[in-house]
């Protein structure tokens, strides 16, 4: 019977820290995305969008709104 439940319990435990960690490292990644506007640009770049400066510093804006909102 332990043999059943002690991998179930560590797999949800598993899940739950993986899912934790990285929803910490998604938000210093979107920190860091405010702060450097070349990362936003190749991020953009690799989703197949091309922005010129004025989007970028617009989109820097709205993350920065989003990120004050959420405090």
């Amino acid at each position: 019977m332990w043999s059943y439940i002690i991998p179930i319990i560590t797999l949800i435990v598993g899940a739950v820290i993986g899912f934790i960690v990285g929803v910490f490292y998604l938000r210093s990644q979107l920190t860091k995305m405010q702060n450097d506007p070349e990362m936003l640009a190749k991020m953009a770049k690799q989703m197949g969008y091309n922005m010129n400066k004025q989007q970028l510093q617009k989109a820097q804006q709205m993350m920065k709104n989003q990120g004050q909102k959420r405090r």
